[in-house]
């Protein structure tokens, strides 16, 4: 003879105990429906246990107030309730699952996965308004089926809205599982229910039974459980401590917060991808050459092994490869098992475009998490070989501005010995000015031979400062300029206002002198002796042209014409070499089609 109850009356056949809550008089019985024979679950509460009082009929009460408003896949529906002779039941739907008070194996991330699910079902029940509070999530209260389906039962000590969060006279719930301000009987909050769920989890990943959860406790109140746990990953563990803090602000605010943060937590320690440099960088100064760079990689978490395989990623400009090896991009050693191993990674430039930077991935699979890191590569290929050479602009412009310069000065000082002596007069200012103009040609050859001589001579004595140098080179003009000046006064002084033009012939001499000097410039860049001549001749050209018009005007015909046809040639000489190099180069680049593109 069953001793289950007989409920046939109200349609339904007792067939198993499935717990007894002998303090509250509660007993829970799985059923069958006599008209369709579905299980349900019937908590019944007996008015007639002397240990039972009206406290604990308000339970059943507030968890029927509870369930009715609930409609979630991890909370098991309310399907009704009833009265009978000996107390009163409740009727849920059965879900053939143990709870985590069974001994059973998990693995860490099916742990993680329970956590997950609880953490969704309290994020369902504090986002209802209003919110409501379980105030007992412990091992018994949690459902989990072999599919690993997770339910959260037994609301017989929630609170609903602002009243749920309220200070009560008496502190209910389960030692070890309260939260200390439920525990002491002060103000819940969100966080309370964490607290719960965190100890449940340690309690599984420790193996630990809930009835030995005091064995954790150390003597601050803390649950101690970090050495229990080796193989878990430190940021699983911070997560875990923070559920289970004494203090609500220390815990997560709510189940969404914990929650957000719970996610991306891997939860078994594995080792950490440290890369002594976060890119690397190839510079070739030659064409075809092979550069190298070093990197380390390196694990700092204990007890765990990094292992690596490094391979360059696919790129589209890239001629098809396979993992252990590619066409340009090659690995001293692609697979490395330590905690730091040394990788050398070298570039072939010899099959890529000079002048182009090109940049690839690098792939390293890892035991770590994420699986995959990524190395960017950035390879600056050595300079077209055609150098790009440069007229002295600034010397050049000096030129012209000497040139203008000298020839403004020049025909006014020779303006009244002109105007005095005729034609006798323009052949000794033409005389003198192209001696003067041929000084400084002498003077600027003359001062680079002696700079050259004293650089020999230093150098044979081993005399390092080659200030000396340029010191006898200036020297040597200053003197020839001074000579110079001396020498044109005696044609020009015949009274202290024409004496005072003597100077100008220093202007002659140095335009000269740096004529030469931009010629010799543009030999040492690269250009031809042609060219040097004839930029540097054209310059002083459009000098000479541009102080004749200072002196007549510009608008006079011949020297509109003497401007034009010395500056477009001039102009012409300039953007050559550029317009050449440009030629050349993109001769060069027709030879590299064949070469891999950035």
């Amino acid at each position: 003879m069953s001793n289950f109850p007989d409920l046939s009356s109200h349609g339904f056949r007792v067939i198993k105990q499935l717990g007894h809550n002998r303090t509250g008089g509660r007993i829970t019985y799985l059923a069958l429906t006599q008209t369709n024979r579905q299980p349900v679950v019937i908590k019944q509460f007996r008015f007639a246990q002397g240990d039972t009082n009206w406290s604990d009929y308000d339970a059943i009460e507030r968890e029927i107030q509870v369930l009715r408003g609930l409609n979630h896949p991890g909370i098991p529906r309310y399907l009704g309730s009833f009265q009978t002779t000996t107390g009163f039941c409740l009727l849920q739907d059965y879900k053939n699952a143990p709870s985590l008070a069974v001994p059973r194996s998990f693995d860490a991330d099916e742990i993680k996965q329970i956590a997950v699910s609880l953490l969704n079902i309290l994020i369902y029940l504090q986002q209802r308004i209003p919110p409501i509070s379980h105030r007992d999530i412990k091992p018994e209260n949690i459902l989990v089926d072999h599919q690993m389906n997770v339910y959260l039962v037994d609301f017989g000590l929630a609170r609903i809205g602002d009243s749920e969060m309220a200070v009560s006279s008496v502190a209910k719930g389960t030692i070890g599982f309260m939260a200390p301000e439920q525990l002491f009987n002060r103000q819940l909050s969100e966080a309370s229910d964490l607290y719960g769920l965190g100890t449940t989890l340690i309690c599984l990943l420790t193996g630990t039974p809930s009835t030995a959860i005091s064995e954790l406790i150390d003597d601050d109140y803390r649950i101690n459980f970090k050495p229990l746990v080796p193989k878990l990953s430190l940021r699983w563990i911070e997560w875990l401590q923070k559920m289970v803090e004494l203090k609500p602000k220390d815990r997560f605010p709510d189940a969404k917060t914990a929650l957000d943060a719970l996610n991306p937590i891997y939860v078994i320690r594995v080792p950490e991808v440290n890369l002594s440099q976060p890119y690397l960088e190839f510079k070739a100064n030659k064409l075809g050459e092979k550069v190298t760079q070093k990197i380390t990689i390196s694990n700092s978490i204990p007890d765990t092994v990094l292992e690596s395989r490094w391979e360059v990623a696919p790129h589209l400009s890239d001629p098809p490869h396979t993992p252990d090896f590619h066409e340009w991009i090659f690995f001293e050693q692609s697979h490395f098992i330590g905690n730091q191993s040394l990788c050398k990674i070298t570039v072939d430039t010899s099959k890529l475009m000079a002048n182009k930077t090109y940049e690839r991935e690098i792939l390293i699979h890892t035991n770590s998490q994420p699986k995959t890191q990524v190395l960017t590569l950035k390879v600056n290929t050595a300079p077209v070989p055609i150098p790009a050479k440069k007229l002295p602009y600034s010397s050049l412009t000096l030129l012209v501005l000497f040139a203008t310069a000298a020839t403004w000065v020049e025909t006014t000082a020779w303006q009244e010995i002109i105007s005095k002596s005729g034609t006798v007069g323009v052949a000794i200012a033409i005389f003198i000015s192209a001696l003067v103009a041929g000084l400084g040609l002498v003077a600027a050859v003359t001062s680079g031979w002696i700079s050259k001589l004293v650089a020999k001579i230093r150098s044979k004595f081993g005399v390092k400062l080659k200030a000396l140098d340029t010191v006898a080179a200036v020297f040597f003009a200053g003197v020839a300029a001074i000579f110079v000046t001396r020498f044109g006064a005696q044609f020009r002084a015949t009274d202290a206002a024409i004496a005072a033009f003597a100077a100008v012939d220093a202007v002659v001499f140095m335009t000269a002198f740096e004529g030469e000097g931009v010629a010799e410039s543009c030999v040492e860049r690269g250009f031809s002796k042609t060219l040097a001549f004839g930029v540097s001749f054209l310059s002083a050209a459009l000098g000479i042209s541009l102080g004749i018009g200072l002196k007549l005007g510009f608008v006079n015909g011949m020297v509109m014409s003497a401007i034009l046809g010395t500056s477009f040639p001039l102009a012409t000489m300039i953007v050559y070499p550029v317009c050449d190099r440009a030629r050349r180069i993109a001769k060069y680049r027709k030879l590299e089609q064949n070469l891999i593109k950035p």
